[in-house]
């Protein structure tokens, strides 16, 4: 059953009010997928009633006083994609495709949404409930941050909102505490994973440079970005706090993540899988196409590429679902209509990183000095595809399902680093579940840029692209790999550009069409890098391209056939 969005759909369950309203920047879509909707599903099962304005319109009071007013708190997000990064490119350029509203055209999400629909609710709702910032945008915007679109630090969303709270990262366990503290008058600013403003830094708590600091100095940004950075883990994260002129911003330490259990039984929540009828009506919803007959099987990522924002959102600990779980999905997926034996994809922000993480980042938390897998494969984290290849074969066997696709994108490192079932796991991927191309993301080329963001070295992709030729001639499979390259990212040049051409020409014998200018998002080391031309608190300077014309430039090198001149495809 879907969320109610409309007054009727209110009545028709025998309600009067919602304890809790959900704005969005997205269409409605009821998926495990779309945060908004996994929010809401868990704090109707925990006994709310809880209603959704998706995409309001923003130059009327229709849509935002369509529910009433809730009795607990209003929940804002952006949508599954930073407003400003939706609506620009890396060039600054509006985007004319919205693929999260009806009908595709970029007319429904405004700049900096989070901001806009509090300012929204405030208008036309007095005196009304606390409103709670959470999504993508405000997780990464809760300290101060570059903001790429203005040039500029910018503070916490929280003050710019002029919101009550802000939750951050994935905020299933918080939501649930946050709602039951309000119902009961009390104060939630115990609570993990919750931002707040506040007169004074709690005891124990971590303070960064102040707001005032970090915007007229490069290296204080950079002091308080490691800090913030470092305190992401649930095992081992104080709090911080920072001061905005003349109030802090608090942070408290995250929220544990799910256990296997949790996550199953949100897994399991009673999902539509598909676009609610108010928003259906005006049009299709491409977001849709690649996430109906999708599973996700795990959160969190070990990579921690620079320019990566889920290390600070969803964690840098691997958490997966049983394979149980993932199984009866499959068979809801299999009764949806319009089902025809395809999962176009299972697996999560990397695919290959189910079913292992390192026991000693599981008991302790993750390490403060070193990366899982970079500048190589940390030999405690012990990477094994046997979960992961028994999982697909499983999926492959059920009734209806003519094939499994994975579509997430693999680390080709961590196929290396597995001596035991890395070539087993390979064999089966290549013969049974590849849908025509895989992803793949080398970056970049050259060891310098690479280093910049802990990427592997150019020689592991030229590697894994001759195995992979190798098994789709020997199973007589007619398919190829995708590559995903960043231009202009921090410390690249155009002489690096040229390298990159070249190497990409001789090694993998073609002109990549998925590239990129590198576009600096809040809460990133590399945008950290962009800002401060740093490469570290009072480290060494580093070349940065900002110029417009000259980062597309960048991108034109590699686009570029030789045989029709530059900048043509």
């Amino acid at each position: 059953m879907f969320l109610p969005a409309t007054k009727k759909e209110m009545e028709q369950r025998g309600w009067k009010q919602c304890d809790v309203i959900l704005v969005s920047g997205d269409s409605y879509i009821d998926s495990p997928y779309i945060g908004v909707a996994v929010i809401g599903k868990i704090l109707v099962k925990a006994g709310y009633r809880v209603g959704i304005i998706a995409q309001p319109d923003i130059s009327t009071d229709l849509d935002i006083t369509r529910l009433g007013e809730p009795t607990l708190f209003w929940g804002v997000s952006a949508g599954s994609v930073d407003s400003m990064v939706a609506n620009y490119t890396a060039l600054k350029k509006k985007r004319h495709q919205d693929d999260y509203t009806p009908g595709g055209d970029n007319t429904r999400r405004p700049d900096r949404a989070v901001i806009v629909y509090t300012n929204l609710i405030r208008k036309y709702h007095k005196q009304t409930a606390p409103i709670v910032l959470g999504g993508i945008e405000a997780s990464l915007r809760r300290i101060a941050h570059y903001d790429y679109w203005t040039d500029k630090v910018r503070g916490s969303v929280l003050f710019d909102a002029k919101a009550d709270y802000l939750l951050y990262g994935m905020a299933e366990r918080s939501i649930v505490e946050l709602a039951a503290a309000l119902k009961q008058k009390r104060s939630p600013e115990d609570i993990r994973g919750l931002c707040y403003k506040s007169e004074q830094v709690p005891e124990t708590y971590w303070t960064l440079p102040s707001l005032a600091d970090v915007k007229s100095d490069k290296n204080k940004f950079w002091q308080m970005f490691e800090t913030f950075y470092d305190q992401n883990d649930p095992h081992t994260a104080r709090g911080i706090a920072q001061l905005h002129d003349t109030r802090y911003l608090v942070q408290n330490p995250p929220q544990s993540y799910l256990t296997q259990v949790e996550m199953d039984k949100v897994s399991s929540l009673p999902y539509e899988y598909t676009v609610h009828p108010l928003d259906a009506q005006r049009g299709e919803v491409r977001a849709l196409e690649t996430i109906r007959f999708s599973i996700k099987t795990h959160q969190g990522c070990y990579g921690e590429c620079t320019f990566c924002s889920i290390a600070v959102h969803e964690g840098r600990t691997v958490r997966w679902r049983s394979p149980e779980s993932i199984v009866e999905e499959a068979k809801t997926i299999t009764e949806l209509p319009g089902f025809k034996g395809y999962l176009l994809d299972v697996g999560g922000p990397t695919a290959n990183m189910y079913g292992f993480e390192c026991l000693k980042k599981l008991k302790r938390g993750a390490c403060s000095d070193k990366s899982c897998m970079y500048p190589e494969i940390c030999p405690t984290l012990k990477p094994t595809h046997e979960p992961y290849r028994q999982v697909l074969e499983t999926l492959a066997k059920l009734p209806k399902i003519k094939k499994v696709f994975v579509s997430s994108g693999i680390r080709y490192d961590l196929l290396f680093a597995d001596k035991k079932e890395g070539t087993a796991f390979m064999e089966n991927l290549v013969n049974h579940h590849v849908s025509g191309q895989l992803k793949i993301a080398p970056e970049h080329t050259e060891e310098r840029i690479l280093r910049k963001m802990n990427k592997p070295p150019f020689a592991q992709t030229i590697k894994f692209k001759q195995w992979f030729d190798q098994l789709s001639l020997k199973y007589k499979k007619k398919q190829f790999l995708t590559y995903y390259f960043i231009a202009a990212y921090p410390g690249c040049n155009e002489k690096d550009m040229l390298a990159m051409k070249k190497q990409v020409s001789k090694e993998l014998r073609m002109t990549p069409e998925q590239i990129q200018v590198f576009t600096p998002t809040p809460s990133t080391l590399a945008t950290a890098m962009y800002y401060t031309e740093l490469d570290g608190p009072y480290g060494n300077p580093i070349f940065v391209e900002k110029d417009l014309y000259l980062k597309r430039k960048q991108m034109d090198i590699i686009l570029a056939d030789d045989r029709k001149g530059p900048g043509r495809r």
